[in-house]
């Protein structure tokens, strides 16, 4: 069996401004880092042997926290970053979705179906999360091993999607993750199963980032 912990990265700057942040490398916030300690702490007693981030420094950043002073090397894996935006990117959501009404819909509704102007689609996250899970989950180097991932939120929205769903046709249904939440899933016999979703129960409610409309959006009933 192996154990795969999946973490979002914490607060960046896109976050607090209510931009789409996509695959703009972003720094964190001030909150950001004071979640950081938070999370190091949270993994100080749990063994972890591999690590692996999204590029993008906001999510490197959070990743090298969970480390803490643990020996591990922080391994970089491109399938993990964030969507691509495409035109859309470092626009406020409200801007966005004015000049854009049909990703306002999308995005609410069915956002397996989102597809930003020159940017990457929805789908195609998916089939690359899923692609990097499988990488590292099927390597046979890490049998019994626990692993980390530290990505962003659409991402990790739609790899939760895969685990609990098997389909990004349940996208709408799929929680999102807070800042620096922590997710537990295991791999074993080739399948995956679902531990722990999105706790963020090691921040104070004081240190817990404010909901964008990115972790509002709900399926209309």
């Amino acid at each position: 069996m192996i154990k795969i912990y999946i973490v979002r990265h914490s607060e960046a700057l896109g976050n607090k401004m209510k931009t789409f942040q996509g695959s703009v490398d972003c720094d964190i916030t001030e909150l950001g880092k004071k979640q950081l300690s938070f999370l190091t702490e949270r993994f100080r007693d749990i063994h972890i042997d591999k690590v692996f981030s999204s590029p993008l420094k906001r999510a490197f950043k959070t990743a090298l926290a969970a480390v803490g002073e643990k020996d591990i090397e922080v391994t970089v894996e491109p399938l993990f970053t964030e969507i691509n935006g495409g035109e859309i990117e470092g626009k406020s959501f409200d801007e966005i979705f004015s000049l854009y009404p049909h990703l306002e819909d999308a995005w609410d509704n069915h956002p397996e179906d989102f597809s930003a102007p020159k940017g990457e689609s929805m789908r195609s996250l998916y089939s690359r999360m899923v692609k990097g899970l499988k990488k590292i989950a099927e390597n046979p180097e890490n049998e019994g091993k626990s692993l980390l991932i530290c990505s962003h939120g659409a991402a990790i929205r739609c790899l939760i999607c895969y685990i609990l769903y098997g389909s990004i046709e349940n996208l709408s249904k799929t929680p999102w993750s807070v800042n620096t939440a922590v997710s537990l899933i295991t791999y074993n016999n080739s399948s995956f199963t679902a531990q722990v979703l999105n706790d963020a129960s090691h921040l104070p409610d004081e240190f817990k980032s404010q909901k964008s409309r990115l972790l509002v959006a709900e399926k209309k009933e």
